[in-house]
């Protein structure tokens, strides 16, 4: 078997190349991912509400939910524009 010289070069490309696959491995766990459909502690917990206060919002309208099977789930997409919508001392764009 023949021997393979290496090269500080080719050692320093190795720790580049190394440390570009560790960065992009950090990158793609640290971005959160939003769920599509939330439960109710997890709403509430996200806009750090009471279980009154949400299903006032529920009730209202506030808030639209879907339920299914005695289980209330909230539209993760719809709950942001609703915070957006409500804001207030928002600019005009």
């Amino acid at each position: 078997m023949a021997a393979k010289i290496i090269t500080p070069e080719d050692l320093n490309e190795f720790k580049v190349d190394l440390l570009n696959d560790i960065k992009l491995l950090i990158t793609n766990q640290t971005e959160p991912q939003a769920k599509k459909w939330l439960k109710s502690p997890e709403v509430r917990k996200l806009l750090g509400i009471s279980t009154g206060t949400l299903q006032n919002l529920r009730i209202n309208g506030t808030i639209p939910y879907t339920k299914m099977g005695g289980v209330i789930y909230y539209d993760y997409v719809e709950i942001m524009k609703v915070l957006d919508q409500n804001t207030v001392n928002k600019s005009e764009d």
